[in-house]
C-alpha cells in the first residue's frame, strides 16, 4: 500500500511542478503586449493551471483513499480475487497511445502547426473512447462469467476503480470535444494552445493513475 501511495505521491509532485512552472513563467504582472495586458490572457492561463493543478490534487487523494481502503479489506476472510480479462491489457494500450498521442499534439500546437493538431485530437480522442468501450466490454464479460458486484468485495472493488477512473476519463473527453470543435470550425493555434496542453497533462496523469491500478489489480 504505501508504495502505492508514495508513487501517487511522486505522480502528483511531478505535475504540480510542471503546472507552477508554466504558472510561475506566464508571469500575469508583465505584459508581453497592450492588447493581452487589457484581455488578461496571462491572467487566464495562470488561473486555468492553478485550477487544473487544485483538481489533480483532489483526484490524487480520491484515488489515494480508494487504494487504501482496497488494501485494507482485501485482508478480510471472504475476499476473493478475481480473474481481470485480458481485454485490460489491449485497452491499457489503447490509453498509452492515447497520451502519447496528445503530447505529440501539444508539441504541434506549440509550433503553431494547425495542420498536425487537427488529427492529432481526433485521434487521441478516438483511442481515449476505445479505451472506455474496452472498459465496458470487460464489464460485460466478467458479469458474463458470474462476477457480480455483490458476490465479493474484490468484485465491487474492480468495478469501483474502474468506474471512477472512467469517470475522470469521460470529464477530460468533454474539454478535449470543445477544443476538437474549436478547431476544426478555425480556431488558430494560440486560442486552443492551453487546453490542448492542460487536457495532455491531464491525460499522462490518468495514464499513470491507470498504471497504479492496473498493477494492484493485477498482484492482487
Amino acid at each position: 500500500m504505501y508504495i502505492t501511495l508514495i508513487f501517487l505521491g511522486v505522480i502528483m509532485a511531478t505535475i504540480i511542478g510542471w503546472l507552477l512552472r508554466q504558472t510561475l513563467n506566464s508571469q500575469p504582472w508583465v505584459s508581453e503586449a497592450a492588447d493581452d495586458a487589457v484581455s488578461g490572457t496571462s491572467m487566464d492561463t495562470s488561473t486555468k493551471a492553478v485550477a487544473l493543478m487544485t483538481f489533480l490534487a483532489v483526484a490524487t487523494s480520491v484515488f489515494g483513499l480508494f487504494i487504501s481502503a482496497y488494501t485494507i479489506r482485501m485482508e478480510g476472510p471472504d475476499w476473493r480475487p478475481l480473474a481481470e480479462p485480458t481485454l485490460l491489457w489491449a485497452n491499457s494500450a489503447m490509453l498509452v497511445l492515447a497520451s502519447i498521442v496528445y503530447h505529440w499534439t501539444r508539441n504541434a500546437a506549440v509550433k503553431g502547426n494547425m495542420e498536425q493538431v487537427k488529427p492529432g485530437l481526433t485521434v487521441a480522442g478516438a483511442l481515449t473512447i476505445l479505451f472506455l468501450l474496452g472498459q465496458i466490454v470487460a464489464w460485460r464479460q466478467l458479469i458474463a462469467a458470474g462476477y457480480y458486484v455483490g458476490l465479493n468485495p474484490a468484485n465491487a472493488f474492480f468495478y469501483l476503480l474502474t468506474a471512477v477512473h472512467g469517470l475522470h476519463m469521460l470529464g477530460g473527453l468533454w474539454v478535449w470535444a470543445k477544443s476538437t470543435i474549436n478547431v476544426w470550425t478555425g480556431a488558430d493555434s494560440d486560442s486552443v494552445r492551453l487546453s490542448i496542453e492542460l487536457c495532455t497533462v491531464y491525460w499522462h496523469f490518468l495514464l499513470l493513475v491507470w498504471v497504479v491500478l492496473f498493477g494492484m489489480l493485477l498482484s492482487t
